[in-house]
């Protein structure tokens, strides 16, 4: 068995560059992907945040429609934000309106998003979409 402490100890002496290599070839001889940057415990923070760093991101799926500010004409926005959320009444809408900047859709797709935001833009308020 080996010596794994002596293992740590070699490996914790490595450059950034030294340690990059290890992994690949630690990822050919085994035929795995070090994916996680917490894969390899005894690096050093500076490779397991180049690591981390190299990991693609993540594609958004759920958006989020904020109402930032009604604009000028209130009444219109107040009629679109009922438009896309069809079971608000006309009070509700209009507290929404008024308590800018809230949320209008929560986790909807990026299509949903972009015509609800068209919408409330046509109508005057300003919107993001995060």
């Amino acid at each position: 068995m080996a010596d794994l402490n002596k293992i740590v100890e070699e490996i914790s002496g490595l450059s950034l560059l030294e340690a990059a290599e290890l992994v690949k070839m630690l990822e050919e001889k085994l035929g795995v992907t070090a994916a996680a940057p917490m894969a390899m415990a005894a690096m050093p923070m500076a490779a397991a945040g180049a690591a981390a760093a190299a990991a693609p991101a993540e594609e958004k799926t759920e958006f989020n429609v904020i109402l930032k500010a009604a604009g000028e004409k209130k009444i219109e926005v107040i009629k679109a934000v009922r438009q896309i959320i069809t079971n608000l009444g006309l009070k509700e809408a209009k507290e929404l309106v008024d308590s800018a900047p809230q949320p209008v859709l929560q986790g909807v797709s990026k299509d949903a998003a972009a015509d609800a935001k068209a919408k409330l833009e046509a109508a005057g308020a300003t919107v993001a979409v995060e």
